[in-house]
């Protein structure tokens, strides 16, 4: 590891997050400041078996053999760590070390925010209002939230969703010109600072991009319109075009998703469980896994890190660090 170190957000500390943490922490060869709460912390540096000293982090400090360095965000009450369970405290300290981790970054000096997964049941029991990690990092930046995209790369795609966690009516009904458009930027950019830069692709939203109306306007009215606005901006794209038909041929950098499982299932029926996560459209570097928290795992040391590894590794790769 070279230059600026990565802030690693330990996720639902009742879920899997803390035990792949320290276990990603280990294997990554990235040296992460951790973020989140000591005694979750040392606890799963216990449950996987580490022997790892936990120091609390000083900026610029230089990592050691043997330490784990940690931002101790205090955020869970005592006596709230409860392993495998849903909760409404964790659920609040998932957030809180995820802000802290973006704050820091916006601060500078440091790399990229990496986070482990999150319950949006438990987020949301905790009174927040959240639809994913993008939705976070837009409200710390300030960025619109509509203007923050999940980009999802695993098993040789790489495809941005211009709408997310949302019905698929309301998703739909939200799509507009501005916001493909949008989505197809941010894609561009990402690819760029990924080291993969290329051609692009707009997957239609209906059926073989609408058929030329027979199956919705949409296409005609949307997905069509900002296409042509991307290209006049000069960049090297195509679509839309069915997102079958795109995907079978698989000879773009990126696609641009219209909804939700527009993008995941291709993806995570390629790459399982190792797909990674990044947030783009803002200009703190920001990745998570595409993975839940398996709370079912939570405690027993078995979770696999395989996926916040490759998430390490990923942000690492990125051209610039956060700027000081």
């Amino acid at each position: 590891m070279t230059g600026a170190r990565t802030l690693l957000s330990t996720g639902d500390p009742n879920g899997i997050g803390p035990e792949i943490a320290v276990a990603a922490a280990r294997a990554a060869g990235c040296a992460p400041v951790l973020v989140g709460d000591r005694a979750v912390v040392e606890w799963a540096v216990r449950v996987t078996g580490g022997t790892e000293t936990v120091r609390g982090h000083r900026p610029g400090a230089a990592p050691e053999p043997g330490t784990l360095d940690l931002i101790d965000v205090g955020a869970l009450p005592a006596g709230a760590h409860r392993p495998g369970t849903i909760d409404a405290d964790a659920g609040r300290a998932t957030l809180e070390y995820a802000r802290t981790a973006i704050r820091a970054a916006i601060a500078g000096g440091y790399r990229a925010v990496v986070a482990a997964p999150h319950s949006e049941t438990a987020v949301r029991a905790g009174g927040e209002s959240f639809t994913g990690y993008p939705s976070l990092l837009a409200e710390v930046t300030g960025v619109p939230a509509d203007r923050v995209f999940l980009l999802l790369v695993g098993g040789g795609l790489r495809i941005a969703h211009a709408t997310l966690h949302q019905r698929l009516a309301d998703a739909v009904a939200a799509l507009d010109v501005d916001r493909i458009a949008a989505a197809g930027r941010a894609l561009h950019r990402a690819l760029g600072d990924l080291g993969v830069p290329g051609r692009i692709a707009v997957f239609g939203i209906n059926p073989h991009a609408g058929e030329g109306g027979l199956f919705g306007d949409d296409d005609e009215r949307v997905t069509a319109p900002a296409v042509a606005r991307l290209r006049a901006d000069g960049l090297p794209v195509d679509g839309p075009t069915g997102a079958d038909v795109l995907l079978a041929a698989n000879e773009h950098a990126g696609y641009v998703a219209a909804y939700h499982d527009q993008g995941h299932v291709p993806v995570k029926l390629l790459a399982g469980r190792t797909a990674v996560a990044l947030s783009i459209g803002v200009g703190v570097p920001f990745c998570s896994v595409g993975h839940g928290t398996a709370f079912d795992l939570a405690g027993t040391g078995r979770a696999d890190p395989a996926a916040l590894v490759r998430a390490l590794q990923t942000v690492d790769a990125r051209r610039e660090a956060v700027p000081a």
